[in-house]
Parts: structure tokens; C-alpha cells; sequence
């Protein structure tokens, strides 16, 4: 019954932004962690996965009022053109695509949803950490900067930083856990 009435709230908002655009944040405010987590699985760089995370939302609002609903999830649309941007981009830069990267964009399985979902928690969750955590688990995991750098970045000893990490991670477990509870 909860999973009838998301897809009836999704097919809500899209209808509404489909007919006025300005409803789109909506739809942005609901999927950009999703796509985020899709981008950055992918592609592993922050700048180009904030790009392609951008570009996605751009060309889903140009051509929102071509989407039809057919009972499958918002997101995986906006998986699938996420998809088709990184393989234009590899395609343009003349590198070869991943095996990630070069997943069939029409199909998105239940698997990948759930993998996105969880990573999209994540994001949230550190979000919500407190600020010193928070810049600690970016800097070692999103730009992946040893605890040495980290400690001079933010002029904290190692062992400072050792211990801000520490929390941060217990803290995401067991937030995480409580979320998937």
C-alpha cells in the first residue's frame, strides 16, 4: 500500500511539473541524491559527477513534457539519461567507457535502484553530521586525501583526525542502520 501511494504522489508531481516547470524543484528536491550516488558510482570525480548531476536535471526539465508514466520510477528515467550523458562524454573525450558506465540505459534493474537508494541515505545522513565530521569524511572518502593531508587541510593533528573519523563513521553506521531498520 506505501509503494502505491509514492507512485501516485511521483505520478502527482510530474504531472504538475509537466504542466508548470516551476513544479520541477520538487521532482529535483526528491531525486538529486539518487542521481548524485548514480553519477558518482560511475564516474568517481566530484567535479565531473556534479556536472553530469546538472546536466541530467537540465535535460529531464527540457524534456519532461515528453515523459510519459508507465509505473516505473522517475528516477530510472532520470538514471537512464544520466547514463546516456556519462557514455556521450567518455564517447567525446575519447575514453573508454567503464563497465559501469556502459550499463544498458533502458534497463535499470531493482538491483541498482536499491544500491542507489542506499547511497543517496548516505549523502543525507552525512549531511547531517557535524561540520568538522562532515569535511573529514569528504575529504578521506570523496576526494580520498590520506589522514596526513586531511590533517594539515583542516589543522588538526592525525590523531585528531583519526578520532573525527571515527565518530563520523559510527555515527553513519548507525544512522544508516536505523534507516534501513
Amino acid at each position: 500500500m506505501k509503494v502505491l501511494k509514492k507512485e501516485a504522489d511521483e505520478r502527482l508531481l510530474i504531472e504538475a511539473a509537466q504542466k508548470d516547470p516551476a513544479r520541477f524543484a520538487d521532482l529535483y528536491e526528491l531525486n538529486f541524491e539518487r542521481v548524485y550516488a548514480y553519477v558518482v558510482r560511475r564516474v568517481r570525480d566530484r567535479a565531473e559527477t556534479e556536472d553530469l548531476t546538472s546536466e541530467t536535471f537540465q535535460q529531464a526539465l527540457a524534456n519532461l513534457k515528453r515523459f510519459e508514466w508507465r509505473g516505473i520510477p522517475f528516477a530510472a528515467w532520470l538514471f537512464r539519461i544520466a547514463a546516456n550523458l556519462i557514455s556521450d562524454r567518455y564517447q567525446r573525450s575519447g575514453r573508454e567507457v567503464s563497465d559501469d558506465a556502459a550499463i544498458d540505459s533502458a534497463q535499470v534493474s531493482p538491483a541498482d535502484i536499491e544500491d542507489v537508494e542506499r547511497r543517496a541515505t548516505l549523502f543525507r545522513l552525512v549531511e547531517g553530521l557535524p561540520a568538522e565530521q562532515k569535511k573529514v569524511v569528504v575529504l578521506r572518502f570523496v576526494e580520498q586525501k590520506s589522514i596526513k593531508e586531511v590533517a594539515r587541510e583542516i589543522r588538526k593533528t592525525e590523531g585528531a583526525v583519526k578520532q573525527l573519523q571515527f565518530r563520523a563513521l559510527t555515527s553513519l553506521r548507525a544512522r544508516m542502520e536505523g534507516a534501513n531498520a
